[in-house]
């Protein structure tokens, strides 16, 4: 019996292994910073814990020696009463051991204590900090002299000891003794020790949670967004994702889009480039089979008849394969041209020229086969026109792949016209013919080489790829061409060259 096993692929082990990392990150980073937030909590907790103590303290016991001053009589004949005054005073230190009593006289020198003699560093008090203590209100008491730590100022209170109207002296007790500091130092260990456990496993419980929350809201926005690019990579173009994110997954949502757009904008282009191949090697092979064709005829029937041709019989055969080259190789290089043009090959030249002395020098190269098909062929400039700014050799094929098209269709007896005039546009040229015009429906498709046009006659003629070629130079020059025509009455190309100061300025 055949058992199943589920097969993890690696890309799903990676993504889980990533998606893990990324959860540990996330809790790890949220775990040290709730850590820091707790060591600073207990320290701020510390310090206000003992603020309050010492506040509370002050408050409590803040006039402790006032009672004693009034009650008891601490001072005999200037002198300070021992036997009176000791048993009170311990009796107050056995039952409030946080309480330390002196008495001074009125310079603020210690006289009398119960406490052990070799504990006390110092014999005098700072009485500035006595007499601010007695004229302050509230708990707003400053912190005096603590005469067993002398460097270490403690909470006390004081009272004056008059005996009539004579100052005798001064009760001061601390109210922070040292065996106070004693139990509260061993409390405060424990205490700390308590509170930092508590915070430290708070911290990682709430570090914890706030990992796994923050984990499923990121990757869950990570998830939709890989849902998204998956459904792309298997043929789904049009996905897009949501932008509701903000932040940087909404910076990457908005850069997805924008790359799939340009991605389905670069794959139509393609598949367009594409089309326009395979419709390139249709169409160059039917327009190379003609001349191909009747090259083979007449080179076979000269081989095969060649004694029983006339001498005659065979010039004229062999013009006839003359001419076929001539066709073949003119249409291969424009072919080539066009292909050039089609690619963003040809990088235009531009510079200043006068148009008027290039069209006469191509209208005089025309003016053999003008008269040969008895047309007239003559240029229309009224008015000396100025320069315009162009490449010389692509403006030339330009009018000479407009005049060839003409010639084309032209009847003998005919007129083909070359008009120049200056307008607000540039330079205007105007090619005009007397021929047998353009169909409506074919006029769309003419200036597109490889798009099937109508079924008039002059379409069938092979029209297109000149005027392909004229059009491709003309947004180089960022300038375009326009046909009016009509069957019957001739044709005129209308366009404009840019001239010289509009180039500069």
């Amino acid at each position: 019996m055949a058992t199943g096993s589920t097969k993890i692929s690696p890309n799903m082990s990676a993504k889980t292994i990533r998606g893990n990392l990324l959860f540990w990150k996330i809790t790890a980073v949220f775990t040290a910073l709730l850590i820091v937030l707790g060591i600073v909590f207990v320290l701020i907790a510390s310090r206000f814990s003992s603020a309050y103590f010492t506040a509370a303290h002050q408050a409590l016991y803040g006039d402790i020696a006032r009672h004693l001053a009034t009650f008891t009589q601490p001072f005999k004949n200037g002198k300070p009463d021992t036997a009176v005054t000791h048993d009170i005073i311990h009796s107050t230190m056995v039952a409030n051991p946080s309480v330390e009593v002196y008495l001074l006289d009125s310079a603020g020198n210690i006289t009398d204590y119960v406490v052990p003699d070799t504990t006390v560093q110092v014999r005098h008090v700072d009485m500035d900090k006595v007499r601010k203590w007695l004229s302050a209100r509230g708990n707003d008491r400053p912190m005096g002299t603590n005469p067993k730590h002398p460097d270490e100022p403690s909470i006390f209170s004081a009272a004056r000891v008059y005996k009539g109207d004579t100052l005798m002296g001064y009760v001061y007790a601390v109210l922070a003794s040292e065996k106070q500091q004693e139990v509260l130092h061993s409390l405060s260990d424990h205490f700390y020790l308590r509170l930092s456990s508590y915070m430290f496993f708070a911290a990682l419980l709430a570090a914890f949670i706030v990992g796994v929350v923050t984990f499923l809201l990121i990757t869950g926005s990570i998830s939709r967004i890989t849902g998204v690019v998956r459904r792309f990579k298997e043929g789904d173009y049009t996905a897009r994702i949501e932008e509701h994110d903000r932040g940087d997954l909404g910076m990457l949502s908005t850069t997805y889009n924008e790359m799939a757009d340009v991605i389905v904008d670069n794959i139509d282009k393609i598949t367009a480039i594409d089309r326009f191949r395979q419709e390139l090697i249709a169409n160059v092979s039917h327009d190379l089979r003609t001349p191909l064709s009747l090259m083979q005829g007449y080179v076979e029937t000269l081989i095969i008849k060649k004694d029983d041709l006339s001498e005659t019989d065979q010039a004229k055969y062999l013009s006839v394969v003359h001419e076929s080259v001539k066709k073949l190789s003119g249409l291969v290089e424009q072919l080539f041209q066009y292909a050039k043009l089609e690619a963003n090959l040809v990088i235009p030249e531009k510079e200043p020229f006068f148009l008027s002395e290039l069209v006469s020098d191509i209208l005089m190269a025309y003016q053999l086969k003008a008269d040969e098909k008895n047309i007239h062929l003559r240029m229309e400039a009224p008015g000396a026109t100025l320069p315009v700014f162009a490449d010389i050799a692509l403006t030339e094929r330009l009018f000479q792949n407009l005049i060839d098209n003409a010639f084309k269709y032209t009847p003998e007896d005919g007129n083909i016209t070359i008009q120049l005039s200056e307008t607000s546009a540039g330079v205007l040229v105007q090619v005009a013919d007397t021929g047998s015009g353009i169909a409506p429906e074919d006029q769309v498709y003419i200036f597109e080489r490889y798009k099937q046009p109508g079924r008039h006659e002059t379409v069938k003629k092979g029209m297109g790829i000149g005027l392909a070629i004229a059009s491709k130079i003309l947004e180089l020059h960022q300038s375009t061409i326009e046909v009016i025509s009509e069957p019957g009455k001739g044709t005129i190309f209308r366009f404009a060259l840019p001239v010289f100061r509009q180039a500069i300025g």
